[in-house]
């Protein structure tokens, strides 16, 4: 089996988010990075050449495919700021509510203007992401 095109990386974080553009994505992602160490409690890594990860899970599936994953992170694109939410946002309702303007996706949530963004309400959903990943297995800080 062919494993995750997304790996780990020995790129600084630091170095990453000094170039994002425009300025405005740079500052939430500074935001965003010191929020994600706050609530994990963990050192960022990237994650190919785009995803802030914290923590990693291996993950082993039915199917008998397995490999490694971030279990919790962000990526400052160009239209959107996305949350990876790990495995995804199925029992959340009750978080994404007091969130603000998102979209979500299976494991992603999109917001595109993190000052709409209720930061209380994001700690909670990614530290919910973070206890609801473990329950199916095991994550190891970054």
């Amino acid at each position: 089996m062919s494993e995750n095109r997304t790996q780990p990386t020995e790129t600084s974080v630091a170095s990453y988010l000094a170039q994002v553009a425009p300025p405005r994505r740079r500052e939430d992602a500074q935001v965003l990075e010191a929020l994600f160490r706050e609530v994990t409690g963990w050192n960022p890594v990237m994650w190919g050449p785009s995803i802030v990860g914290y923590g990693r899970y291996h993950y082993r599936y039915e199917s008998g495919r397995e490999g490694d994953f971030l279990a919790t992170g962000f990526a400052p694109r160009k239209a959107n700021m996305v949350v990876y939410i790990m495995p995804g946002y199925t029992d959340f309702g009750h978080i994404l509510k007091d969130l603000g303007p998102h979209r979500i996706g299976k494991s992603c949530l999109y917001l595109t203007a993190l000052s709409k963004v209720d930061l209380g309400a994001l700690k909670r959903l990614i530290r919910a992401g973070l206890d609801d990943l473990a329950t199916r297995w095991p994550v190891q800080p970054s």
